[in-house]
């Protein structure tokens, strides 16, 4: 199964989208703000993508700092502010095959097709 954690509004999440499906994929589509992740799929695609919390949120969203957060801090923290606030996750993410990419730039997803 191939899934996007997509933003319908973000240009970035529809473009990778468009590109999955050029390529012949119909992946499943999680609007991720309306039905947010858990801490645990979080911690899962961290691992797949072997990064950091503060490498997959929009450290520059206004949102990250009205919370209070930094980069510095402790992964819970960070984890649970994306549950409590997923316009906070970075998109879009895609999982395939066992991997997970960042749409940045969307052609990035190709990689784990």
């Amino acid at each position: 199964m191939i899934e996007i954690w997509h933003n319908p509004r973000c240009s970035k999440s529809r473009q990778t989208l468009a590109l999955l499906e050029e390529s012949g994929v119909t992946p499943t589509v999680k609007l991720y703000q309306t039905d947010p992740p858990t801490a645990d799929e979080i911690r899962a695609v961290l691992a797949l993508l072997g990064v950091s919390p503060a490498k997959i949120m929009r450290v520059k969203d206004g949102l990250f700092r009205d919370l209070g957060l930094s980069v510095d801090d402790d992964d819970t923290r960070l984890i649970d502010a994306m549950v409590a606030h997923p316009a906070l996750i970075e998109r879009p993410i895609v999982l395939a095959n066992g991997k997970a990419a960042l749409g940045r730039p969307p052609e990035a997803v190709l990689d784990i097709l």
